[in-house]
């Protein structure tokens, strides 16, 4: 590849500490980054391209211009970095957004009079937020409640406008639920500590609420002032209520943030619990298309800025004691310094090791996982953007018409015996499921595995008695391979006599699509909609070779059993779900094998004396593809 003509003299650029940014031919910022070191860091990106992960080559070729800011600390450096990713907001900098719309429980701080809702706006000025919850009738239930023990103003403007005017209290001051400030019942200042108490409350979760309430129900008891004690004793009460219905997750009092990831090449989801006062108070998903190559610690820093930035038009969430995190970030202590300065005391990011916490952070990292699996079923299932991704597949591979079926095929063997190939069919950019199929091959060469499963496949088109589904002529064959693999496709085509059909191959290590047409390959953007359709169609070709592959296996290690004298198709299964292989069974004793039901101990040693005799081969292998 050539040289970058905007590439600066290494000589120019300073050792400092300082922020970046790469620009296009239009000044438009395409990266922000920081580094300790200026010179060091973009010199790495300057080396020859072809070493350089094919995302961060698209973002220098796609770049006219470099320039950079020194400043005086990595601290300064970070805060720049992150100002000018809200600035500019670079299309390859990391920026998460949520994979739905969470309500928050909010309180109008800044307002003389302050107001309790439930929203999901969260850029509301001078607004204090809580939250986020998962589901909207569990928060204003809560608030109901809390409303009994704190009664904060909840009514609209218009609503608490129209009551000042009319000198008449709504309902909810008549039920208990407001202290109706509308009519001066309290003063505004007593009922803004109200609404700081509810805060506090809510931020907290802690019992020492419930424990102030019960010393002065029970000094109020003593004092005989019994009506005081039974309100007391009804806000006890109602409190306990908001309380039991937050999940207990830690034993000690924590107010911690716990973050998990879950990732492929293309995307990643985090997933955040929040938890107050040892109990879980919310639970957030984000998810982003991944532009350039990205480890967790460096998620983990660009999640921890969106999570605790304070916004231009409201106050920023709250930021906890600690920060609970997968991996840590390189740069731990100028965040830790950056959410102290926002917060106003220390935070600590951490990584937990063991105990309570370690599995609520394996608890984060199992719902990140699920969001990114709804992620891209979501976007599986988008006619549009299946319609989208057909039409670049199109594009991108020369195509005259749009692939509307595409059949993929991978290989599956156990250490190069029991080989398996596999055809998954794509309609519309959905699976076809009736029309998958299995081939049993016994080449153990994976390129001449190909051109058998693709002719034998091929041979049906031109044959009048083949069956409906597989006599469908397909508009792309795609094959989970490079060049070998796609040569081994073009020889099947030639042999079989079929002609018309596209061919390409989807090599991993890159995600490079190889055509019949060139040897130089197809590269598609990394989130565009026709590399995660091709992608996904991949995958399920590699599932349904595994899977094939695995039947295989059981059916020739439940024969080899069924030949030990009195162990019949009941007891195989039983051995087959203890131990799974032939292996496994080998290594172990007499005695575990007699713990089964229905093996008796001289049955176990007659197991254990066939597989000693019987020759050993890879059936307790993993299959590789």
């Amino acid at each position: 590849m050539s040289k970058l003509s905007f590439r600066p003299k290494t000589s120019e650029i300073p050792t400092q500490p300082g922020v970046y940014r790469f620009l296009d031919a239009s000044q438009r910022v395409l990266y922000v980054g920081k580094a300790k070191n200026l010179k060091a860091r973009l010199t790495s990106y300057f080396g020859p391209l072809e070493k350089l992960h094919e995302r961060t080559q698209r973002m220098l070729l796609a770049a006219a211009d470099v320039k950079w800011t020194i400043v005086d600390t990595e601290y300064d450096a970070l805060q720049l970095e992150f100002m000018w990713i809200k600035e500019f907001d670079p299309p390859f900098n990391v920026r998460f957004r949520d994979d739905k719309s969470y309500p928050y429980l909010a309180i109008s701080m800044a307002e003389d009079v302050p107001r309790a809702f439930i929203t999901r706006n969260r850029e509301l000025r001078g607004v204090k937020y809580f939250g986020p919850y998962t589901q909207a009738w569990a928060i204003r239930e809560t608030l109901d409640t809390l409303l009994k023990v704190y009664p904060v103003r909840s009514c609209s403007r218009g609503i608490y406008d129209r009551a000042k005017r009319q000198g008449r209290p709504c309902l909810l001051a008549d039920i208990g639920k407001c202290s109706a400030p509308c009519v001066e019942r309290i003063d505004k200042g007593e009922h803004k500590a109200l609404a700081k108490r509810l805060g506090d409350f809510v931020a907290s979760g802690s019992e020492a609420h419930l424990t102030s309430l019960k010393s002065k129900m029970q000094a109020a008891s003593d004092s005989e002032n019994f009506e005081l004690a039974a309100h007391l004793r009804d806000d006890i009460e109602a409190l306990s209520k908001v309380l039991e219905k937050s999940t207990v997750v830690l034993s000690d009092q924590t107010n911690a943030d716990f973050i998990g990831i879950a990732r492929d090449e293309l995307s990643a989801a985090v997933s955040i619990f929040i938890v107050r006062g040892g109990r879980i108070r919310g639970n957030r998903s984000l998810v982003v298309d991944l532009e350039l190559d990205r480890t967790n610690a460096e998620l983990v820093e660009y999640l921890v800025n969106q999570l605790y930035a304070p916004l231009e038009k409201a106050e920023a969430v709250e930021v906890p004691k600690q920060v609970f995190v997968p991996d840590l970030p390189s740069n731990r202590a100028s965040l830790e310094g950056w959410l102290k300065e926002i917060r106003g005391a220390s935070v600590a990011i951490a990584v937990p090791q063991r105990g309570e916490k370690a599995a609520l952070i394996n608890t984060a990292n199992k719902n990140a996982a699920h969001a990114l699996q709804s992620y891209k079923l979501k976007r599986s299932a988008d006619f549009i953007a299946r319609a989208d991704a057909l039409a670049g597949i199109q594009k991108g591979l020369g195509m005259d018409l749009a692939p509307l079926r595409i059949e993929c095929f991978d290989i599956s063997h156990l250490g190069g015996t029991g080989v398996v190939g596999s055809m998954v069919v794509f309609e519309d950019g959905l699976p076809k499921k009736d029309h998958y199929r299995r081939f049993n091959l016994e080449t153990q060469d994976d390129t001449e595995s190909i051109y058998q499963v693709l002719f034998r496949r091929l041979k049906y088109l031109s044959e009048e008695d083949a069956s409906e589904k597989f006599s469908y002529r397909p508009s792309l064959l795609l094959i989970d391979g490079g060049i070998p693999q796609r040569n081994a496709a073009k020889r099947a085509l030639r042999d079989s006599g079929v002609a018309g059909i596209t061919v390409a191959t989807l090599a991993k290590r890159l995600e490079e699509v190889y055509t019949t047409s060139s040897d130089f390959p197809v590269i598609f953007p990394r989130t565009s909609e026709e590399l995660f359709l091709l992608q996904r169609i991949r995958d399920e070709a590699h599932r349904f070779a595994i899977t094939a592959q695995r039947s295989k296996r059981s059916k020739g290690i439940a024969s080899t059993l069924l030949e030990v004298p009195g162990l019949g198709e009941r007891k195989v299964r039983l051995l087959l779900r203890k131990f799974g292989s032939l292996k496994r069974i080998r290594l172990a004793s007499a005695e575990e094998i007699a713990t089964l039901p229905g093996l008796s101990m001289q049955l176990a040693e007659q197991i254990k004396k066939f597989l000693e005799d019987f020759p050993q081969g890879p059936a307790g292998d993993t299959p590789k593809d």
